[in-house]
């Protein structure tokens, strides 16, 4: 395979931009990678690049959305931050990722027992620990938790149910920042020029599932 150009890039709509992302993850579980030559996609890409999706996900070392989805050199821009969240930095990137480099697709990707989620669930734990920029990052996630658990139930890293409705919940709630938060993405969506979508990495299995 390969990398994108220009021209092959402008064929692709955001309806085939998911169906690529799907395909691939169907070759990662079946272990059966495409064909690349990745020196010779170092090569191709060396005067511009021309991805097709930005994919926003966990810096968690087992969500590679180039190896989850089985892409080459120059087929996605890959956002990682921890908890797959979006503030006005990522915004930016994925706003040159889709009005100024062409990618059709952003997908929000999730993961099951994700560690800034736990973290996340265990807020009080971590501020105890004195690291000021890590308490910041994880209490992004207490609105959300604040909205799913419910009356009574144990705040806790180890309640394994409570931190599968987060993980589901923080994509949504991600992909309802990106629409209210960037006038430019929304409206592109809204014009047909690309997709918004959520989606679930499962860690024991390989599996992208789509909310």
């Amino acid at each position: 395979m390969k990398a994108h150009t220009l021209e092959t890039q402008a064929t692709i709509t955001p309806e085939r931009a998911f169906e690529i992302l799907k395909e691939g993850n169907q070759r990662f579980v079946q272990n059966l990678k495409a064909n690349r030559d990745l020196l010779a996609q170092v090569n191709d890409t060396r005067a511009g690049q021309w991805p097709f999706a930005v994919i926003l996900s966990c810096i968690d070392s087992r969500t590679s959305a180039e190896l989850i989805f089985d892409q080459g050199l120059g087929d996605i821009f890959s956002v990682r931050i921890a908890g797959n969240f979006a503030n006005k930095d990522i915004l930016g990137s994925m706003e040159f990722g889709c009005n100024v480099a062409g990618s059709k697709l952003i997908v929000v990707l999730g993961h099951s027992k994700c560690g800034a989620l736990k973290g996340g669930l265990d807020a009080e734990a971590i501020r105890g620990m004195g690291m000021d920029n890590l308490t910041h990052l994880v209490d992004h996630f207490n609105p959300i938790i604040e909205g799913v658990i419910n009356e009574g139930e144990e705040r806790s890293s180890k309640n394994d149910d409570l931190l599968e409705r987060l993980n589901v919940q923080n994509v949504k709630q991600t992909i309802e920042d990106i629409r209210n938060q960037s006038t430019t993405l929304n409206q592109m969506e809204k014009d047909g020029k690309i997709k918004i979508v959520g989606a679930n990495y499962n860690v024991e299995t390989g599996v992208v599932s789509w909310l």
